[in-house]
C-alpha cells in the first residue's frame, strides 16, 4: 500500500493544507485516512484534505512525500481523478 502527500501549500479557511492520495484505489485512500483518524468529510472527490499540522502523522504512518504536480500525474496516471464539475458550487 503506497499513500502519497503533497507539501502543505494550499491555503484554506486560515490554514495551509496537504493532498493525501493513492495511485491504486479510493478503499487504500479511505482505509489510511481512517488509520490517521482523518473524517471522511475531509475527502474531496478523490483526494483528502489534511492541515498543515498533520502532515508528519502522515508521513510517520507511512505516506510518501511527493510534489503537488506529482500528485495530479499519479491521479491521472492512475484513472483516479475526478475533475471538479463546471456547475460545481453555483447555485440554481
Amino acid at each position: 500500500m503506497t499513500v502519497y502527500i503533497d507539501p502543505p501549500t494550499w491555503p484554506g479557511h486560515g490554514r495551509l493544507w496537504s493532498h493525501v492520495v493513492s495511485d491504486v484505489s479510493y478503499d487504500e485512500l479511505h482505509r489510511f485516512a481512517e488509520r490517521l483518524g482523518v473524517p471522511h468529510r475531509a475527502f474531496e472527490r478523490d483526494h483528502y484534505d489534511l492541515p498543515a499540522h498533520r502532515y508528519a502523522d502522515a508521513v510517520a504512518a507511512g505516506a510518501v512525500e511527493i510534489s503537488s504536480r506529482e500528485v495530479v500525474r499519479l491521479l491521472h496516471a492512475s484513472g483516479l481523478r475526478r475533475p471538479k464539475r463546471r456547475d460545481q458550487g453555483r447555485s440554481s
